[in-house]
């Protein structure tokens, strides 16, 4: 079963296919997750924190794959902490007003390696943090595919939760109006924009700064049941019914 995870996970990935000067501490990262409580932990309160116990990835390799900088770059007593802030747009382009946004914070140690990720907790509306959590310690062991740009997962060794999926008015009270409704026999799927508040983009990157995030509801149920998006140019996907304990796997 191919599975596609979240955005640490995609990162990782993508920097392992680059086989450039990012690609051992990339890899070193990977094989950490194979004892996922030993080099990491999860804090989990109104935002989402992955924790690096042993800090491996440096500042540079972000802003080498996503040819993005971060919104804002600030000291910290022991480091830096860089945030991506995200803001909804209209079709046509114009914020919205009142402002919609979420964030994502890398923190680093004096060093420059990364010791923290966090994601607020608009970001959570769309990615609860247990599903996040499972489907960031189902990363340890996964096959990479590097032909088809994926990793597979053995679903048989799929931790599964029983948490309730987020409904459809829950979603929409946080992130508003989609920007459209692609409407299917058994599913909705709202589509928002979001751009990326940075102020440097690499040359032919541009459109990076522009997050197309689709949420699926399920029709009969009005639960979330998957997200996609690109994130700073990361592309991110979530089945959450893969990680359901009462989901029968096909």
């Amino acid at each position: 079963m191919t599975k596609k995870i979240p955005l640490i996970s995609v990162l990782i990935f993508a920097l392992l296919l680059t086989g450039c000067v990012y690609w051992l501490r990339a890899f070193q990262v990977y094989q950490q997750m194979d004892e996922f409580d030993k080099n990491f932990a999860i804090v989990v309160t109104d935002e989402f924190t992955l924790q690096f116990k042993d800090p491996i990835m440096y500042s540079k390799d972000f802003v080498s794959l996503s040819k993005l900088q971060p919104s804002d770059d600030l000291a910290t007593a022991d480091g830096r902490k860089w945030r991506y802030l995200f803001r909804k747009i209209d079709k046509d382009g114009n914020l919205i007003k009142p402002e919609i946004s979420f964030f994502t914070d890398l923190h680093f140690n004096k060093e420059n390696k990364l010791k923290a990720w966090s994601f607020s907790s608009l970001f959570l509306q769309i990615a609860p943090p247990k599903f996040l959590e499972v489907s960031l310690r189902s990363i340890g062991g996964a096959e990479i595919d590097k032909e088809k740009h994926q990793l597979k997962a053995n679903s048989a060794l799929l931790e599964k939760i029983s948490d309730d999926l987020p409904k459809k008015a829950a979603v929409v009270a946080k992130l508003g109006e989609p920007l459209e409704i692609k409407d299917e026999p058994e599913q909705e799927i709202y589509i928002y924009h979001f751009l990326l508040d940075t102020h440097q983009i690499e040359k032919g990157y541009e459109d990076r700064a522009l997050n197309e995030i689709k949420i699926t509801f399920d029709k009969k149920t009005q639960e979330l049941t998957r997200m996609a998006g690109r994130f700073a140019g990361l592309k991110v996907s979530i089945n959450y019914k893969k990680f359901l304990a009462e989901h029968s796997e096909d």
